[in-house]
């Protein structure tokens, strides 16, 4: 018996065995696409929350609140407000200001010497006529004891001639004596005369230099630092001097005004008081001072267009230093009874100024030109065209034109211009059913029927089923109306 053994390889159960798993690969594959397309079109396609096809959405309807097509009010816009004041209003001048030292000295001696004793402090606070240094006097004593002595001399010398004229005259008058002897005894004499007027000159003018080496203040103020020490041989000829010497109270500033607004300042010249000015810092929160209009000056500078000008202060809190600057603000007068409002509820357009008034029961505003008239940091007057107490528009006016209704800060929802919106917001809490209790406005909740061209909504109730002692139907729907849902 023949037993061959069969050698051949078996593949075809393994190709059909491997076929039949890639089909069923891809048939799961494409029902995974299938199921991750559904996916993603339920979510983009997806109805939001109070929309009309939403079930239980209380969006206003044709039917009134709680219907699922009405037209929607048009949001209105929140705003700002602030009120016409009726107030006093100063005009005001402002500028940047130099302050300048009313007076500054060099301190220098007035003669030449050794710098022998210093009597002040650096930055201390000195009075007119007190002494600051002492130069060396031994050499200005010598010289006044030289001139002096000439002096008492001369002096002698003077008298013995007077005594000489008068015998000469007795002699002349017993004719004992020619007469050209007196003639020249007379002419010694006013010599001598002459010679101790320029003695008792020279002796003083040593008392001067004698007193010149005590150095003495020639203000009031405040010293500088010192630019010399002792010992050094010092005199009038010397650029530094010993000192600087400020006067700092009284205190002037310096500053511009625009030569438009010189003649307020000259009307306010004119007037009994002189116009206050106000000395700010930098930040213009701190007042440093508070003076008076001292000085204007008597031409325009070309370059800038303005006059420059002084103020005078009294600094007696030394709050006002030399070169520094400063903030300036000076009161030219005050108007009395201005109407006032927030700078920014004042537009401007091509036609001129208007203001949005704002009318509080209805909450709607219109626009109104104005007039503006004199303007603070922030304030401006309204000559004409407002009235005191109204309510205008100061934030959100670029959003608004006439006749715009708008919503205020203060506004609780649904309030006011909102009204509609509390109306939509019942339906939001069963407002289908309350319609359905009230009884002949509507269906009861789940079998509200739809209007017969709008689309029909979800009906309100469909998560909770009408119970078996329901009431029946409401009376018959509008004509082409569908009917109610079960």
């Amino acid at each position: 018996m023949d037993s061959r053994v069969d050698d051949t390889p078996r593949t075809a159960p393994a190709v059909r065995t491997t076929t039949r798993g890639r089909f069923i690969g891809a048939i799961i594959a494409l029902l995974a696409l299938a199921a991750l397309g559904w996916l993603v079109w339920h979510l983009t396609h997806k109805a939001p929350e109070g929309s009309p096809g939403k079930p239980g959405a209380g969006a206003p309807g044709p039917g009134g609140p709680g219907g699922g097509a009405g037209p929607r009010s048009a949001p209105t816009t929140t705003v700002g407000v602030g009120t016409a004041e009726q107030v006093d209003l100063p005009v005001t001048l402002e500028a940047i200001g130099t302050v300048n030292a009313a007076a500054t000295v060099t301190v220098r001696p007035q003669v030449s010497g050794v710098f022998r004793e210093i009597l002040f402090t650096e930055g201390q606070m000195v009075k007119a006529g007190q002494v600051m240094a002492v130069i060396d006097p031994s050499q200005f004593q010598m010289a006044l004891m030289q001139a002096t002595g000439q002096r008492q001399r001369d002096e002698a010398q003077l008298e013995n001639a007077r005594l000489t004229l008068q015998r000469y005259r007795t002699l002349l008058s017993q004719d004992s004596i020619a007469r050209q002897d007196v003639d020249t005894q007379a002419a010694l004499v006013r010599q001598l005369e002459g010679t101790v007027v320029a003695d008792r000159a020279v002796e003083g003018t040593a008392k001067l230099n004698l007193g010149y080496s005590r150095v003495v203040a020639p203000i009031s103020g405040r010293v500088g630092l010192r630019t010399v020490d002792v010992g050094n041989v010092i005199g009038p000829n010397d650029a530094n001097g010993i000192a600087v010497i400020t006067q700092v109270s009284p205190i002037d500033v310096q500053f511009a005004i625009p030569q438009d607004r010189v003649p307020e300042v000259q009307q306010g010249l004119g007037q009994s008081s002189k116009m206050t000015v106000v000395a700010l810092d930098r930040t213009r929160a701190t007042v440093l001072d508070e003076g008076k209009f001292y000085a204007l000056d008597n031409q325009v500078d070309v370059q800038t267009g303005t006059v420059k000008a002084k103020a005078r202060f009294a600094n007696a809190k030394l709050a006002l230093f030399p070169s520094q600057f400063v903030n300036v603000k000076m009161q030219l007068r005050t108007i009395t009874g201005a109407v006032v409002i927030p700078v920014n509820a004042l537009r401007n357009s091509s036609n001129g100024d208007y203001v949005y008034v704002l009318n509080p029961r209805e909450r709607t505003v219109a626009m109104r030109k104005v007039t503006r008239g004199q303007a603070s940091v922030d304030k401006v007057q309204i000559v004409t065209g407002l009235q005191p107490g109204e309510r205008v528009i100061t934030e959100g006016a670029d959003r608004l034109k006439d006749g715009d209704k708008v919503t205020l800060p203060g506004d609780r929802p649904g309030a006011g211009a909102n009204g509609g919106r509390r109306q939509g917001a019942g339906g939001e809490h069963g407002g289908g059913r309350r319609r359905g209790e009230q009884g002949g406005s509507a269906a009861p909740a789940g079998d509200a029927a739809p209007a017969g061209g709008a689309t029909p909504a979800a009906p309100a109730a469909s998560s909770a089923p009408a119970s078996p002692g329901a009431p029946a139907a409401a009376p018959a729907s509008p004509a082409g109306s569908a009917p109610a849902a079960r």
